[in-house]
Parts: structure tokens; sequence; C-alpha cells
């Protein structure tokens, strides 16, 4: 089974053969280069790129992290002599990542993590009113393969 995903614009799009080791990883460098509490990473085995090719940003003496120059999306983390790490939420169908094995980096996890599966849920149309849902057309590539974006070659 192969796996695939890409960027928010569809300018970056890729496969993966096989789908390894599912990680959160709390590090600082995560958490910056992700904007966020930090970055859930599947090692991606046989990965290959479809659609254009990922900028590179090289965050540490061995570790590399790719992403989308057009709309900055992060797609990965390599570090040297290692697969891929595909960031999971690249994935058209995120939850074949299945669910994460360890956690690493957590001297720098933030306090509140291990609380947020306490926080209350809510759907967004349960705090959206009907007309902002309207308004939400997504303008991001969709969860599956395309033979061009934008759709009919537009900007």
């Amino acid at each position: 089974m192969t796996h695939s995903g890409g960027c928010q614009c569809g300018a970056i799009r890729y496969r993966a053969e096989k789908l390894g080791d599912f990680v959160i990883c709390h590090c600082r460098m995560c958490q910056k280069a992700f904007g966020n509490f930090g970055a859930a990473l599947a090692d991606a085995q046989g990965l290959t790129f479809t659609r254009g090719k990922p900028s590179e940003f090289r965050s540490s003496s061995i570790v590399s992290r790719g992403f989308c120059s057009q709309c900055g999306t992060p797609l990965y983390m390599r570090e040297d002599g290692y697969p891929h790490e595909i960031a999971v939420g690249t994935l058209d169908h995120p939850d074949e990542a299945g669910h994460p094995k360890r956690q690493s980096g957590v001297e720098s996890r933030l306090r509140w993590f291990a609380t947020m599966v306490i926080l209350p849920e809510e759907t967004t149309n349960e705090y959206r009113s009907p007309d902002d849902l309207k308004k939400l057309k997504s303008r991001q590539h969709p969860d599956h393969d395309t033979d061009e974006w934008p759709a009919g070659g537009a900007s």
C-alpha cells in the first residue's frame, strides 16, 4: 500500500511506499519548524516526489527540513543517514500513519500538552454560523493526486 500526500497549495506532492514508526517530537527545533507544540512525524520509506521539489533548511549540523516554498507547509525532517520522516498532517489520509509509538524531545514538551485530551471539544459546525461556513471555501489542494493544480491551470 502506498501513501500519498503533499503541501497545502499542491505545488509539491509525494508518495511513500511504506510508513514506519510514528513519533511525536517535542524538541525545540520541531516546535519552531512547525510553529506548534512539536511535530507528528512518520518514517517514510521509498519516498518520491511526484510533483515539485521541496526547499530545504538545514536546522542543525545533522538535520534537514523540507518545506514548500510556495505555501510554507512543513513536509519532512531528515537526519543524515536516515529515511525522511514525513509530517503526518501532510498525508492525504493521516490516520494511515496509525498511532504514535513514542514521544521524543520531551525536555521541551509544553506543560499543557498532557491535558489537551480533557479540553472541551466542538466541531466546526458548532462554533461557525451557516454564513461563516459558506465563506470557508477551501483553497487547499484536495487530499488526492490531481493531473494539474490549480484546477484548470488557473492561479
